[in-house]
């Protein structure tokens, strides 16, 4: 039996609207988020404005600044760090239930992921990268049988496209190194081998981790840096 997808509320179609600004770098950090103005561009009412707003605040991607309201919030650095630890873990234990479980699924289904993946990384869209990693994961977890997981991980993927975003717009490398990796999650998922497709998963997650903290902490230095100088320039 087929099964009949639920169309996305307008509360999630704003919050998908606004990640993708913050994602595609048209809200950078510390912008103010003013919901008439997120009204008006988006030809909705105030109200799901200020829903999908307390969402992407309870999930980290918005704060409340004194005296300019709701902006964009900076990225976490450790917050980074403990999340790309967890979904490692999860990663993985979907990956082996994925060869456990559904090994023929993902011998005739998985390779259209690719396809997927493939044509994201020669298109050079950001958004297209993003949404075919995220489509692939979100096979896995689907083939591991336990629902849990990709719950557990749902209300993070928002940060987790951020992230994302934040490396991969100035690397032209990552897309590929990144698919080929996804290629060997699922041969191994497809040979039925369990302890090999969570380890390439856990591995793959946790290279990806290491790569993106080493770069935003590199990019928070250059910041940092950078407002000294200017600090320095005023007071002479």
């Amino acid at each position: 039996m087929s099964h009949v997808q639920a169309q996305p509320t307008l509360v999630e179609q704003v919050v998908n609207a606004i990640v993708s600004e913050i994602v595609d770098g048209e809200l950078p950090a510390n912008s103010r988020l003013i919901q008439d103005d997120l009204a008006r561009a988006y030809g909705v009412s105030r109200q799901p404005v200020q829903q999908a707003l307390l969402l992407l605040r309870d999930r980290g991607l918005v704060r409340e600044a004194a005296g300019r309201g709701l902006i964009v919030s900076p990225l976490d650095v450790d917050f980074v760090r403990n999340l790309y630890e967890m979904r490692a873990m999860l990663d993985g234990l979907a990956a082996r239930l994925a060869a456990e479980r559904g090994a023929e699924r993902a011998r005739i289904e998985g390779p259209a992921y690719l396809d997927a993946g493939r044509a994201a990384v020669e298109s050079g869209s950001l958004r297209e990268q993003i949404e075919a990693d995220m489509r692939f994961h979100a096979f896995i977890n689907e083939l591991s049988g336990n629902p849990l997981i990709g719950e557990t991980t749902a209300p993070h993927w928002p940060y987790l496209r951020r992230v994302m975003g934040e490396v991969l717009r100035d690397d032209s490398q990552m897309p590929q190194t990144i698919l080929n990796e996804h290629v060997a999650i699922l041969d191994a998922v497809i040979a039925g081998d369990g302890a090999r497709a969570a380890t390439l998963s856990r591995d793959h997650i946790s290279r990806a981790a290491k790569i993106f903290v080493q770069r935003l902490q590199a990019q928070q230095q250059a910041s940092e840096e950078e407002m000294r100088q200017r600090r320095t320039r005023r007071i002479r």
